[in-house]
């Protein structure tokens, strides 16, 4: 586990946090990846005081035009004639649970499928449709019925021990298996992660997506994409959706949609699949006036002419300087990412995953670099993610990555 200063942070100022004492820590993973804007944009935090001010909350049959300002935006970058939304939530965990009710109540069917490494959320249904068991070790009822876990298009560790320029897409063919003998015959949509976050910052092969829209419409499966970590910007695209060409039905958002930490999320989809009442799917702090003024305030900054364009260039930056890192230390295997969402995968001398020293890493970053760092799987993995907000400087890359070196030729 990460370990906390014994100060507490009082302040922040761009992807910079102060304690107690007046130290300064770079943060180099946006919060939990949600701090799309770093702390305390200016825009952002003046446009959500002056709704406080004004009025905080109504119940959200009096905030649908507000809802409808944000969707609108939305919908201007959405792929594959994405052109309704939904905003009665305010956390990923339950957007994936709304887009799988659309989806289940759309078709008539009723199984899931998702990938083996993926992360969907922490309710017990969310927890239940992601691919990974130790969430679900001491909580029986979270093992959700009628979900399908296939494997994850992981290639440097394929779990056909293959390779991208000769594997064929085994990892879709095998989707097609588990449609066929392991699920209920009633399969109703297949949600997946344009890059898995917590699962190691893993980015399929090329074609992998388009193969996957293929075994979708072969099966007449509705394909949601999980962009609660890639949405809004993370990878120099507005969704990740556009970038690798994924064209799914629904996308879902939550995290960096708050800009500054904001709790709010949202549901995009095809408006043949509109098909809920508001009574089927909605909670007391849905469209609340303070998470809709965040969302659109953060999108008015994100938009700005240049503003992607800045963070495609700084990805750039970024992954050059990683890779560089990479060819440096033999502890790291191999640096992936795209945009402004990267991860190393830290391994031992053998090539095998080396969890203990990932947490190591993250650790003596933080207590004697001062850098904030997350690691896969929220620490039981072995890939260190640096994820700064989308406002950091080239200068601030450079430093972070300075940081982190000066922590690798430490290690034994």
């Amino acid at each position: 586990m990460q370990t906390l200063t014994k100060e507490r942070f009082r302040y922040g100022n761009g992807i910079t946090l102060i304690d107690d004492s007046g130290k300064e820590y770079l943060d180099g993973v946006s919060g939990t990846f949600n701090l799309s804007l770093g702390y305390n944009h200016p825009h952002v935090v003046t446009k959500v005081q002056e709704q406080v001010a004004n009025l905080a909350h109504m119940s959200s049959s009096f905030t649908e035009p507000y809802v409808e300002e944000v969707l609108d935006h939305l919908i201007q970058y959405t792929p594959n004639g994405i052109d309704a939304g939904w905003m009665r939530d305010i956390t990923g965990s339950t957007a994936n649970e709304c887009a799988v009710k659309l989806a289940q109540k759309y078709t008539g069917e009723l199984d899931i499928i998702s990938l083996y490494l993926s992360h969907h959320g922490q309710t017990q249904f969310a927890t239940g449709i992601s691919g990974n068991a130790f969430r679900r070790r001491k909580f029986p009822n979270s093992a959700a019925a009628n979900s399908l876990h296939v494997p994850a298009p992981y290639c440097y560790r394929c779990p056909f021990n293959s390779s991208p320029d000769k594997c064929g897409h085994q990892c879709v063919e095998a989707i097609s298996d588990a449609i066929e003998y392991a699920s209920s015959g009633s399969v109703a949509c297949m949600i997946i992660e344009p890059i898995l976050g917590n699962g190691g910052n893993i980015i399929p092969p090329p074609g992998y997506f388009k193969r996957l829209r293929q075994l979708c419409n072969e099966y007449g499966l509705i394909l949601i994409a999980d962009e609660v970590q890639t949405g809004i910007g993370r990878t120099g695209y507005m969704f990740a959706s556009e970038l690798f060409d994924i064209q799914p039905d629904i996308i879902t958002l939550a995290k960096g949609l708050g800009g500054i930490g904001v709790p709010v999320a949202a549901v995009l989809m095809q408006s043949r699949l509109n098909v809920l009442e508001k009574h089927e799917h909605s909670f007391t702090s849905g469209s609340n006036l303070i998470s809709v003024t965040a969302a659109k305030s953060t999108l008015e900054v994100v938009s700005e002419p240049g503003f992607l364009e800045a963070v495609r260039s700084k990805g750039s930056l970024l992954g050059t300087l990683l890779t560089e890192l990479a060819d440096k230390h033999d502890c790291i295997g191999e640096a992936r990412g795209v945009g402004l969402m990267w991860g190393l995968e830290i391994v031992d001398k053998d090539d095998a995953p080396d969890a203990i020293k990932c947490n190591g890493i993250i650790d003596r970053a933080f207590a004697e670099q001062q850098l904030i760092l997350r690691g896969s799987r929220y620490g039981y993995g072995n890939v260190v993610k640096v994820r700064p907000s989308l406002t950091v400087t080239e200068d601030e890359i450079v430093e972070i990555v300075k940081r982190l070196d000066a922590v690798l030729a430490t290690l034994h």
